[in-house]
């Protein structure tokens, strides 16, 4: 028995939603109620959502060991990225992981919104790194759906997992490619599983001017009083420009509705598999086109 734990695949579960986070629990509780793996987590101590791929560079980030049942977790008060580079370190664990699982986000991470996305960047980070990694997100509906729906989204990855490392003992991986999934609200009554390409869907953002007491700023239109040391004086101190607080809101979705595009077949309630490479390479053509360009925009440089 010892020998067979030994043997278990080490996987690394990490996430932006922060690791109180439920759909990252509800995974490592899947995950290890399997009793297939090693697991650990290594996620922000806070939800650092829409951080994209950003680092805390170059001042430290802290870390503490925290209690997770049938796993080895630690939080980090750094970004997904911070999290998944610091686990498939040796600083923390003594060997690297076989695989990286980031997620489950608490909503989707489709089309352009993957270029934002913090769970979509602990398994970039990963892939970049040369370990075998998956995103995953779940299409978060408030009022009709429930942090229980977090178990049956993770329980329906556990055979992209599987197939996954399997591949990787028998060589077979792909390892151009990370996938990112993202499950249905409906998860219970999904479609089944489809291959699908990123498309190019995207949230639409607005800006509306907000009190700066309702974000913790101070009201820095208020003059400053001062005391004069030597005479005891009050003095009024020029006040600083007062400062304007807008915060972004969604104001909808702008949809593609290509079939095979990840959004599209998500919404058609399949659990979409959207294989990523580190980069969004340019559309076909481009480079061809631009070469012509050139010896025209400047063609005294060439």
């Amino acid at each position: 028995m010892e020998a067979a734990a030994k043997c278990r695949p080490k996987v690394l579960v990490t996430n932006d939603d922060g690791i109180d986070g439920p759909g990252l629990r509800a995974l490592v509780r899947v995950l290890v109620a399997t009793d297939l793996y090693d697991i650990r987590v290594c996620a922000p101590y806070s939800e650092m959502s829409a951080a994209s791929h950003s680092v805390f560079w170059p001042r430290p980030v802290a870390v503490s060991q925290v209690e997770i049942e049938g796993a080895t977790a630690y939080a980090v008060k750094g970004t997904p990225v911070d999290c998944a580079s610091l686990g498939i370190s040796n600083a923390l664990f003594s060997d690297p992981p076989d695989m990286v699982i980031s997620g489950i986000n608490k909503g989707i991470n489709c089309g352009y919104h993957i270029v934002y996305s913090g769970t979509v960047a602990g398994a970039r980070e990963a892939f970049l790194r040369g370990v075998p990694s998956l995103s995953i997100s779940y299409d978060w509906v408030g009022g009709k759906t429930s942090v229980d729906d977090f178990k049956i989204g993770a329980q329906a990855c556990i055979p992209i997992i599987n197939a996954l490392l399997t591949d990787m003992r028998n060589g077979t991986y792909h390892q151009g490619s990370f996938l990112n999934i993202n499950l249905p609200a409906d998860i219970l009554h999904h479609k089944g599983y489809k291959v699908t390409k990123q498309g190019i869907s995207t949230i639409t953002v607005g800006w509306k001017v907000v009190s700066p007491t309702t974000h913790g700023g101070k009201d820095s239109s208020t003059t400053n009083m001062n005391v004069h040391s030597a005479t005891g004086e009050t003095m009024n101190k020029p006040s600083m420009p007062k400062e304007v607080f807008f915060n972004r809101e969604a104001t909808g979705y702008q949809i593609c509705k290509e079939e095979d595009t990840d959004h599209a077949a998500l919404q058609q309630g399949y659990i979409t598999v959207t294989p990523l490479a580190a980069l969004s390479n340019a559309e076909i053509g481009a480079c061809a086109y631009y070469k012509d360009w050139m010896l025209h925009a400047v063609p005294a440089a060439l």
